[in-house]
């Protein structure tokens, strides 16, 4: 059984549960049968160390640019900082555009669609942000078309979704995507986590 590399990114002004929703997913998720899990976890921000999230939260991360590995799986998160900041980090982008050759999924959370619309992984896709901000993201990169209901929109290698809590529904569909639905059922009833389990089963029809 494989096990997954998910890499979760961090910048000063992350959204907190933005993060930690897809952290906690991603590091509870057991695969029934197997040993080993099949995500391994880690964070990474540019310089590596301590980034200060919303609220003030302090996060160590574990890796920086300069050192992390290749990931399987790339978490990009929203928040003030995504939107107004980090948006406009050629260093960040640069990054995100070279994990996302090598990553099976690169995947945004709330307004972590507005890095990967500057980074050009959206273009032509579907997407999805937080709803505060879709007419922005329509505005600013007319190759996406936006959605407004969904929770998450799959583009298969490129996977994006609403707000904040929303990541959390995001990552358990992704967990049925390269596990299977009872995994992520499994995961979700561990969280006492309600999800739509149906739009999980559809996957598998």
């Amino acid at each position: 059984m494989k096990q997954y590399k998910v890499g979760i990114l961090l910048f000063n002004e992350v959204e907190v549960l933005d993060f930690a929703g897809p952290y906690e997913v991603f590091s509870i998720t057991i695969n029934p049968g197997a040993d080993d899990k099949p995500f391994i976890v880690n964070t990474v921000s540019q310089t590596g160390g301590i980034i200060t999230a919303r609220g003030g939260l302090k996060i160590l991360s574990d890796y920086s640019f300069n050192n992390s590995p290749c990931f399987d799986i790339l978490i990009v998160p929203g928040g003030y900082g995504a939107e107004h900041i980090e948006i406009h980090n050629n260093i960040l982008m640069h990054w995100i555009k070279t994990q996302a050759e090598n990553a099976e999924i690169v995947a945004s959370v709330c307004t972590g669609a507005f890095l990967l619309a500057q980074a050009c992984l959206l273009d032509n896709k579907r997407a999805v942000t937080h709803w505060m901000d879709s007419d922005r993201l329509q505005r600013e990169y007319n190759k996406i078309t936006v959605l407004q209901a969904e929770k998450y929109v799959d583009e298969t290698t490129v996977i994006t979704s609403a707000g904040i809590s929303s990541g959390i529904d995001m990552c358990l569909h992704i967990v049925s995507k390269l596990l299977n639905p009872d995994a992520a059922e499994t995961a979700a009833k561990r969280m006492e986590y309600n999800f739509n389990n149906e739009l999980i089963l559809n996957l598998h029809k």
